[in-house]
């Protein structure tokens, strides 16, 4: 499908990649991988058309049906569901055509359309479009919202349900869970399994990736090489092939060394819970995969305060939110070495408990009592955002800590890879990963003994991540953490808490388990539907024609009724009517248009119920 000989790519004087040759065949799922700046967003655009090689040649057949997702969503009045039907541009013609055709009354032509938009699966556009928006977190009252409405993350879930509305043999997806909580990220990682053609996906999602790919094309060093199997299979390769270098096998060995002992420390005091269990598993695979990040640019602790108190924070009767109650009657402690993840559907008040706790809002009702030595660390992308341009990372750590030298803070950055002129120049154009890993480092430099943590891997490479993942490991205070990288959740949390409908309680299971609930609660809205649908006729195909014909037939009557009534209201409006005695019959006119206006009435009730049934066969 997609042939690539002898390519080499450049982005201005930069050199990505040179003599690059592989094949993504039909139905291949590939995941795209490498560091920021490697070159992966240049190669899809190089698909796309946007640009071509500097040399050698990329192929693709002809009729090539692709997709591909964009960032931007212009903030326009159309309606959401609008916009994402308009994902399938053919279906969209043949709709405008459809609507020419009645105008014109050229009823010769509306057979032959009629077929096609049947064809086209027209019937089934509505509730897949539906079902997309669903799936991606939108709630039945936001479908007909408009553009302009939403947020820029919203946004985001807008464009990328338009691009999987589109009919396509290869599907393009640049970080599609970057604006996605879990609960979304599981549904469109099940929605990718069921999808029939080729996918190119970049992710720095390693559990995404393992349940979308087959296939891991890795960027790096100038090249690119294709390995069969997942990201989890790769990083065992990749390891595999470092540890042949021998200056890496020592490394490799103490890093191995430290994860063996973790994992013994965790199972010494894991009880036999089905979450302790499940992080025993997933400790056990990071023994695996450790050595991959050897040669990572990341390597940092997070150090807590000398003093701790027990418990940290106490929430009583606490009832949550800014003016409303979002979540209710909240009873939780959290005593150092506690390890929590916080589940729930977007909205449900998994960030608003978070903001309570750090204190950023205040308790509606009940109380809070926090240890004498609570130091908070939070991160959430307000911190992000608010940071500093104009100063430098030195700068914003010697905020913190005025006592701290310019060489311990030197130091202490370069754990996080700002080393020489990026330690010490403005961050004003520093990417999203840099500021998000600057936010970070300046909560570790505090030396927090509670973390909350509203999705930190937003933006952060995998070598972050999996630096992210240990240092929290290690950690010696307690974790509140709110993500949808299922990787960090596994190997950082002991026990969950779930957010539904205003409730907070214990969540019993793993992430197995939410999985399982999550699609398992997209099904029974889906089963719903499918079932307000089979209350309606199954239809055949002689029957769909002769629908279709009294729908024209309607529709033609429709415009006649109301061509005439109009011509009635024009003569009982108009005052000549009422000046002479040899004037209309007014009581005529009065009959009439009660006639025509009941008449109008029940034919389009009539044209209704032939709609409904019509789209009912196939929903």
């Amino acid at each position: 499908m997609l042939s690539f000989n002898n390519l080499s790519l450049r982005r201005g004087s930069n050199l990505l990649f040179e003599q690059v040759s592989f094949t993504i065949h039909k139905d291949n799922k590939v995941g795209l991988v490498g560091a920021n700046g490697t070159g992966k967003t240049s190669l899809f655009k190089m698909i796309q058309g946007e640009f071509e090689s500097d040399e050698g040649d990329y192929k693709h057949p002809p009729d090539l049906k692709m997709a591909h997702l964009a960032q931007e969503v212009p903030g326009t009045d159309e309606e959401a569901l609008d916009y994402v039907m308009g994902g399938d541009e053919n279906l969209v013609k043949i709709q405008n055509a459809i609507l020419e055709a009645e105008t014109k009354e050229d009823y010769g032509s509306l057979g032959e359309l009629h077929a096609q938009f049947e064809d086209h699966d027209g019937f089934t556009a509505k509730s897949r479009a539906e079902k997309l928006l669903v799936g991606l977190g939108f709630s039945e009252d936001e479908f007909n919202k408009p553009l302009k409405d939403f947020s820029g993350g919203w946004r985001v879930r807008l464009n990328l349900a338009r691009t999987l509305m589109q009919p396509a043999d290869l599907l393009l997806l640049d970080e599609p869970t970057n604006h996605l909580d879990l609960d979304a990220i599981i549904w469109l990682g099940n929605w990718i399994k069921s999808f029939r053609g080729a996918l190119v996906l970049i992710s720095h999602d390693r559990e995404f990736l393992d349940e979308c790919v087959g296939f891991i094309a890795h960027i790096h060093g100038g090249t690119i090489e294709l390995y069969k199997g997942n990201y989890s299979q790769f990083e065992i390769r990749k390891a595999a092939k470092l540890a042949e270098l021998e200056s890496n096998y020592t490394k490799q060995q103490r890093e191995i060394s430290h994860m063996q002992d973790f994992v013994r420390r965790f199972k010494a005091k894991a009880t036999k819970a089905r979450q302790a269990q499940s992080r025993i598993k997933a400790l056990e695979r990071m023994e695996l995969i450790a050595p991959a990040h050897i040669d990572s640019p990341f390597q940092f602790r997070i150090p807590e305060t000398d003093k701790i108190s027990n418990p940290l924070i106490i929430l009583e009767d606490a009832d949550l939110g800014y003016t409303d109650s979002v979540v209710r009657d909240v009873k939780i402690a959290f005593r150092p070495g506690d390890r929590i993840g916080l589940l729930g559907v977007n909205g449900a008040g998994k960030s608003t408990l978070v903001k309570s706790l750090k204190g950023d809002l205040p308790l509606l009702n009940g109380q809070k009592i926090e240890g004498k030595n609570l130091k908070v660390g939070y991160f959430s992308q307000h911190q992000v955002d608010d940071l500093n341009l104009q100063k430098s990372p030195i700068d914003q750590l010697q905020a913190v800590d005025e006592k701290a030298s310019e060489s311990e803070i030197r130091s202490f950055l370069g754990g996080f890879n700002f080393r020489g002129d990026k330690a010490k120049g403005s961050i004003e154009h520093f990417s999203g990963g840099e500021k998000a890993r600057l936010a970070l480092s300046i909560i570790a430099f505090q030396k927090p003994n509670l973390l909350l943590m509203d999705e930190p891997t937003n933006h952060l490479d995998m070598d972050m991540r999996q630096a992210l993942t240990v240092a929290l490991q290690d950690f010696g205070g307690a974790i509140l953490l709110i993500s949808h990288d299922r990787h960090l959740l596994a190997n950082t949390v002991d026990e969950f808490l779930i957010i539904n409908e205003g409730n907070l309680s214990s969540f019993k299971g793993d992430l197995e388990d939410y999985r399982k609930t999550v699609l398992k609660g997209s099904s029974s809205k889906e089963t719903a539907k499918k079932e307000k649908s089979e209350l309606l006729p199954k239809l055949g195909k002689q029957e769909i024609k002769e629908i279709k014909n009294k729908i024209i037939i309607h529709e033609k009557t429709l415009k006649r009724l109301q061509r005439k009534l109009s011509e009635t209201e024009e003569i009982l409006n108009s005052p000549e009517s009422y000046e002479s005695d040899d004037g209309p019959d007014l009581h005529s006119l009065l009959r009439d248009q009660a006639n025509l206006t009941s008449e109008i009435e029940l034919t389009e009730q009539e044209w209704l119920e032939l709609n409904e049934k019509l789209e009912g066969r196939s929903l």
